[in-house]
């Protein structure tokens, strides 16, 4: 008997968008299959995750192109069509010998899927059955919080690669839209909902339910760097019966003289909703304002009742005296901070500019920081006595720096390091490498974490002696290990709580 083929919807990308079904069946499959572009990071793998089992056999089926150009004799579409029959060969040679198959999909399997390639190929020859999924237009709306269709009216769903005239036309013409595949289509497709008039009623959903969500108006978002997983929706024209059209500076009603005002610094953690904690969420939620750094309060979901007022990353004490004046007015303020607002953050700010404000209350909410989310996915090398050490010297002389660091490397200390490099400041790793290595043998282990959370996370172990400052950026946080910081053979990292 032949096994049978399950292609099966993963969601929008949070996992526990994931159905009941589809999770049982990863989890019962011998055949784990999923696809992945030519660096081999697969999203879908990682959603499906925490439903795999130990012992499961494990196929990659990694894209040969994606958008560069190739060289095979039948060109970009030859590519393709050589690469989906040898992925359905592999997966044929698993169902002749009995085993049940489970083909990942981001979204839902027949709804512009990968899987919908090994369908074709597959589902008239063995058992097959498709189990669907949460779409990406669905997250999206919901993220929104608008409505796409109701009662009669049509929701059209175009791909961005769409000639511009033919999208706009298809614009003009239908209720509702969802423009998918952005990208390097995204300058185009604004363009197209410019000439159909739409674009002022246009929305921006980037990675909806993942780490990183972003939403905006469509018209606001600057083409450079829109991810592919990112899609512009025009949600139902009902939807103005019940949802105020925002104004283009909304700005709410000032709070009653009488009413108590406040100050919250929130800790949004390293990235993403799963990571932030629920008094993190209820303050945000009842803040009628919110400041920060702009990237930080782009990560906030859309409120139109709140005002949003975002800076640069170097006014920190403008920022704090802006927050107090406005608590000051009766204004219930979160200030918005990545990782925990307490460690090198807007915490200390806000607190030092409040002496000038004695009857603006102030309250912290902590958050996970950067250090601990680096340290737990490299395995536990916090496990021991460590500090935190800051490489920049734009708050304190580079002398402070150099100190510290020779202390702490004597003291046998494990040292996470924020702010280790940037675009301006290139020096000071290798000369804080240098200072560790007067005091640590050349094979310490030292964890790498870049943008840890995010979609291009990644996590490198290396050692003392062979650490590259090249590859470090702004984007990094530093855990250099202490003498008794161990590397297992599976490349996870501990520092055993005894001591010798």
């Amino acid at each position: 008997m032949s096994g049978r083929l399950y292609g099966v919807g993963l969601g929008p990308g949070d996992p526990e968008l994931v159905t009941v079904k589809t999770a049982r069946l990863i989890g019962e499959a011998d055949v784990v299959a999923y696809h992945a572009a030519r660096h081999g990071r697969s999203i879908a793998r990682s959603i499906a995750l925490p439903y795999m089992r130990e012992g499961q056999v494990e196929e990659l089926l990694q894209y040969p192109v994606t958008t560069e150009a190739t060289d095979h004799p039948g060109g970009y579409q030859g590519a393709l069509d050589d690469f989906y029959a040898g992925c359905a060969a592999r997966l044929a040679a698993h169902l002749d010998a009995g085993r049940t198959v489970v083909v990942l999909s981001e979204g839902d399997p027949l709804f512009y899927g990968s899987y919908m390639h090994m369908h074709k190929r597959l589902a008239h020859r063995y058992p097959t059955e498709v189990v669907p999924g949460v779409t990406s237009v669905s997250a999206a709306s919901a993220v929104l919080g608008r409505p796409l269709v109701e009662r009669d009216e049509v929701l059209t769903v175009l791909p961005g690669t769409l000639p511009g005239e033919a999208l706009a036309e298809r614009l003009r013409g239908t209720d509702s839209a969802a423009v998918m595949k952005l990208g390097r289509s995204f300058a185009k497709v604004r363009d197209a909902f410019a000439e159909a008039g739409r674009l002022d009623d246009a929305w921006y959903v980037e990675r909806a339910t993942m780490g990183g969500e972003r939403v905006a108006p469509l018209k606001d978002v600057d083409p450079e760097g829109v991810p592919y997983f990112s899609l512009a929706l025009l949600s139902s024209p009902a939807e103005r019966a019940f949802v105020p059209e925002p104004a283009p500076e909304p700005v709410p009603e000032p709070a009653p003289a009488a009413a108590a005002g406040e100050v919250v610094v929130v800790g949004l953690g390293p990235a993403g909703r799963p990571w932030l904690t629920p008094e993190a969420r209820d303050a945000l939620a009842t803040a009628t304002d919110l400041v920060g750094y702009g990237p930080y309060v782009d990560r906030v979901e859309p409120n139109p009742r709140q005002r949003r007022h975002r800076t640069d990353n170097r006014v920190e004490a403008e920022r704090a005296r802006h927050a107090l004046e406005l608590a000051g007015e009766g204004r219930r303020v979160a200030v918005v901070s990545s990782g925990d607002p307490g460690v090198f953050a807007m915490a200390s700010a806000v607190l030092e500019a409040a002496a000038d404000f004695p009857d603006v209350p102030v309250r912290v909410v902590p958050g996970l920081t950067a250090a601990q989310v680096v340290a737990a996915r490299a395995g536990a090398p916090l496990g021991h006595d460590h500090c935190v050490i800051s490489l920049s010297d734009i708050l304190k002389p580079w002398e402070v720096v150099a100190e510290r660091l020779s202390a702490a490397a004597r003291a046998d200390l494990v040292l996470a390091i924020y702010n280790p490099a940037s675009r301006s400041r290139t020096w000071q790793l290798p000369a804080a490498r240098d200072l560790l290595l007067e005091h640590r043998d050349p094979d310490t282990p030292v964890v790498i974490g870049r943008a840890v959370g995010g979609p291009d996370e990644s996590v490198t172990v290396t050692s003392l002696g062979e650490l590259d400052p090249a590859a470090v950026d702004m984007r990094c946080l530093l855990i250099v290990g202490s003498s008794t910081t161990r590397v297992t053979g599976a490349g996870v990292v501990y520092t055993p709580r005894r001591y010798p």
